[in-house]
């Protein structure tokens, strides 16, 4: 078991870094280490793994082809959930993309959360479990996750990977776990106070939630022990607007921790304590933002694109080049952590399907929730509902507020243009109309 390598040392007398040799790397002598694990992994696919020699061969390509990362990009097909459902279900359970392993060979068994029926199923070898959780502590050590925290996870544990990686973090760092998991929300409130946890993990609308909840209770969340968060499993962690209302409501420093179940055992990036956004691991995680519409075409940093993922060090079920439908852009420019991984400043922004396109406006739940958080007199709950009226598609945003006045009503939809660029309309409801948000907030009614 590693731990912390790192010469400077941070205010609470821990090293800064988990790696500070591997975190500080030169960007340029890191990318010559990805292109040699990229070729390596081209190499183990197309000689193992059946589902991508199939899908390298139908495209015409051959793993040779690969000189340099600029070709990955632009010469690598990728694939996506529904090719890999497919696969699975031809070649059950865990698809031909999958190594075969010996008896005793897999660590564990997880899934999707199966919304279309049958979950997608991932098998993790035990040497991939055990190199995912160095990531995962490495990706907290960022965080500000620290040997004497107590980490309060709000996660569920089940099929669904979601507070694994978590644990497997905070046990390689060797702090106090508490994986109380989805529970009653004052349950929660109640025993961080009791045990005086210094760290929370959950997703950021359950962040939001606890905050209405404590206010209810008369609980004061700035006072509490809680001094970091950690959020994922959805978008808004690293939101400017969502992350400063978590930060002042709990007075503590969130960091974003977000990944897709495909990835999963290991960590894509996570925020540091500077707040600039997600470092991506990109020596473990290749990372690729690249035209929405053709993901054979990269685009420059700082243009909005599209997510496209590589497992370099994965052979139990590596994805390579794959595309989870997430929009987001780079940044380059030095951080003031010293980490010289490339960032997302904003996290992942949403998903592509989730892009609702009203009178050729292109509009993300994101964006709608940015402009929310901008309003400070309105509730931690909000809904969107989209309706045909006659030729034209309408957006209305439900939000609650107490009072609900004509004032608060027009600021809401002034900030809504300004974020959006098109007219939405506003209906303001009393607080307690919409559904709470225990876990991952459902935003969307589609309603053409």
């Amino acid at each position: 078991m590693s731990g912390p390598r790192s010469v400077a040392v941070d205010d609470r007398g821990f090293p800064r870094f988990w790696d500070e040799d591997r975190e500080t790397l030169d960007p340029a002598k890191r990318d010559e280490l990805i292109l040699d694990r990229i070729r390596h992994q081209l190499a183990y696919a197309w000689s193992e793994l059946p589902f991508y020699r199939r899908h390298w061969e139908a495209h015409g390509f051959r793993p040779d082809e690969v000189r340099s990362l600029q070709d990955f990009t632009t010469k690598v097909p990728v694939i996506t959930k529904k090719m890999l459902v497919a696969d699975q279900a031809e070649h059950p359970p865990f698809g031909s993309y999958a190594r075969e392993l010996p008896p005793g060979g897999v660590a564990r068994i997880h899934g999707s959360s199966g919304t279309s029926g049958t979950p997608t199923m991932y098998a993790v070898s035990k040497a991939d479990w055990d190199r995912a959780g160095d990531v995962h502590a490495m990706a907290q050590w960022c965080a500000g996750v620290r040997p004497d925290d107590v980490v309060q996870v709000g996660f569920p544990f089940g099929l669904f990977f979601g507070g694994w990686g978590v644990v497997q973090g905070v046990e390689r760092i060797g702090a106090t776990l508490f994986p109380l998991g989805v529970t009653d929300s004052e349950r929660h409130l109640r025993l961080i106070e009791r045990l005086g946890s210094t760290v929370f993990s959950a997703t950021p609308s359950y962040c939001i939630h606890l905050l209405s909840v404590a206010e209810k209770l008369g609980i004061d969340l700035r006072t509490s022990t809680v001094r970091h968060l950690l959020v994922g499993g959805e978008p808004g962690g690293s939101l400017p607007g969502t992350r400063a209302i978590i930060e002042q409501g709990w007075d503590a420093i969130v960091s974003d921790a977000g990944s897709t179940s495909e990835m999963y055992p290991f960590q894509t990036s996570v925020g540091c304590e500077a707040g600039t956004g997600t470092h991506l691991y990109t020596d473990e995680v290749y990372t690729e933002v690249v035209d929405g519409s053709d993901p054979n075409v990269p685009i420059p940093v700082g243009e909005r694109g599209a997510v496209v993922y590589t497992h370099l060090w994965r052979d139990s079920q590596p994805m390579i080049r794959f595309a989870p439908g997430d929009e987001t852009y780079l940044a380059t420019d030095p951080c003031p952590c010293g980490r010289t991984y490339p960032r997302l400043p904003e996290g992942v922004l949403g998903r592509l399907d989730d892009m609702l396109v009203i009178r050729g406006a292109n509009v993300f739940p994101s964006a709608v929730e940015t402009a929310l958080r901008s309003v400070p007199e309105l509730g931690p709950e909000f809904r969107i509902r989209v309706q045909k009226r006659g030729a034209l598609d309408e957006l209305t945003v439900e939000a609650e507020a107490d009072p609900a006045g004509d004032a608060l009503r027009t600021r809401t939809e002034e900030a809504l243009q300004r974020i959006l660029g098109i007219r939405t309309g506003v209906t303001l409801l009393a607080p307690g109309t919409l559904p709470e948000t225990t876990f991952k907030a459902r935003r969307v009614v589609d309603e053409r």
